[in-house]
């Protein structure tokens, strides 16, 4: 048995949620989202919750990672649509800075000779405040892809711990050299 699979998917209230064959569609007060499960699935729709089941009677230790996954899938699209993600990023060095260009252009500055923009893709919004970026959006994959790009420009370097990092993240500060 799957232990995330097994859950059901409680459905918020202003939340609807249709099927369509193997396709889940979610839709809230942020937007319209959908999922595809696998063929070996049944989605079990009621007013109140969701289950995905597999159909086979025995289950392989493969189905059992996709039952999670595809549980795991449906339950993002249903919390997208009601409450929505968002991932902080935080800026850190002398000079280095984040502004916003618009509604949907990132501007970096972070010690290189240029400047680093970043276009928002559709449905991902930017926020910046002194040195904290916020990516939000109703799509999680979207909005941790989104996040991990703009960490890429500069990530955090280990003997001073300069760069873009997550707000929770630890970075771990190696002593520099001394002389012998």
């Amino acid at each position: 048995m799957s232990r995330v699979g097994t859950y059901a998917i409680n459905i918020p209230q202003g939340v609807s949620v249709t099927q369509d064959g193997q396709t889940v569609t979610a839709e809230g007060p942020k937007g319209t989202l959908h999922t595809q499960v696998g063929e070996s699935f049944d989605i079990q729709l009621s007013d109140q919750e969701i289950r995905v089941q597999p159909r086979a009677e025995q289950i392989s230790q493969e189905m059992k990672a996709y039952w999670g996954l595809y549980r795991s899938l449906v339950a993002n699209i249903v919390e997208g649509v009601s409450e929505g993600y968002s991932k902080k990023l935080q800026v850190e060095g002398v000079g280095y800075r984040a502004q916003l260009e618009g509604d949907n252009t990132l501007s970096l500055h972070l010690g290189y000779s240029h400047e680093v923009r970043v276009e928002a893709p559709e449905g991902i919004d930017f926020a910046v405040e002194k040195n904290e970026i916020t990516v939000s959006g109703i799509d999680k994959q979207a909005v941790g892809q989104v996040a991990a790009d703009i960490r890429s420009k500069r990530p955090p370097e280990p003997y001073k711990g300069k760069g873009i990092r997550y707000a929770n993240e630890k970075v771990q500060i190696k002593e520099g050299k001394t002389a012998s």
